[in-house]
């Protein structure tokens, strides 16, 4: 499965077509399906361009994609940053009714445990978040990790050979657990191609677009995020059909 990361917290110094509205994101997503994109992870925006939970605002946002990309899963982050911040953002998140698929909860943030309990409590699904060893270790504890949609392993280290450490040893506890959910592994600017191409190799899921990073695999500025995408795709199946 290859997911869509569409804006993140990206502003346009980044990357000039990073999407910020409902209308631009359901655009992008279209656009992002179409070079290849199964699933969208987004981050909706207010009308100051910073990342929301407002009930109001995610519905709208999520209303758009859906009749842009019909059937394709949505879904949003809920990271602590988010505006009321900290285990604030639990209550616009309780008041949505509009809802996407699943969430993103990180297990480094302090309330993990109870937001994945509200987030069950709703419907939605869970991408377990963790981005290092002792994430993994706090994640195989918890009593409703087993209901989770999948887990995620995000490397943040820049340095590739560090990522792929970081990556197998997060992948080494959960193997020793005997997590059975399924895994999307992705990395961040620098790692991001080296950590996608080690996910196909692992048979992961894997993720792709600005929230990322904007390059291809060139080293080149990417036109957009179906440009990302597509190169991803392109990636995917040079290597599969080469082992």
């Amino acid at each position: 499965m290859l997911q869509a990361c569409l804006n993140g917290g990206r502003t346009r110094d980044f990357h000039d077509t990073v999407p910020f509205t409902a209308s631009e994101l359901a655009k992008d997503a279209e656009l992002s399906v179409a070079a290849g994109a199964d699933e969208l992870h987004i981050h909706p925006r207010g009308p100051d361009g910073l990342e929301t939970l407002d009930p109001d605002e995610v519905a709208q946002t999520l209303r758009a994609i859906r009749m842009s990309v019909p059937g394709i899963p949505i879904g949003l982050s809920t990271h602590w940053r988010i505006h009321p911040g900290g285990v604030a953002r639990q209550e616009p998140i309780r008041q949505w009714t509009v809802l996407p698929d699943y969430v993103s909860i990180n297990l480094i943030e302090d309330d993990a445990d109870d937001l994945i309990e509200l987030a069950l409590s709703k419907g939605m699904g869970i991408e377990a978040g963790l981005w290092s060893v002792r994430d993994a270790e706090r994640f195989i504890t918890l009593p409703d990790a087993t209901k989770c949609l999948r887990v995620l392993i995000e490397i943040n280290e820049q340095d590739a050979d560090e990522g792929l450490a970081a990556a197998n040893d997060i992948h080494t506890v959960l193997k020793r657990a005997n997590v059975k959910l399924p895994i999307l592994m992705h990395g961040d600017e620098a790692s991001v191609w080296p950590i996608y191409e080690h996910a196909i190799a692992k048979g992961f899921d894997s993720r792709i677009g600005l929230e990322d990073g904007n390059l291809l695999p060139t080293g080149a500025m990417a036109k957009d995020n179906a440009e990302l995408l597509a190169a991803a795709v392109a990636l995917h199946q040079q290597i599969t059909s080469s082992a």
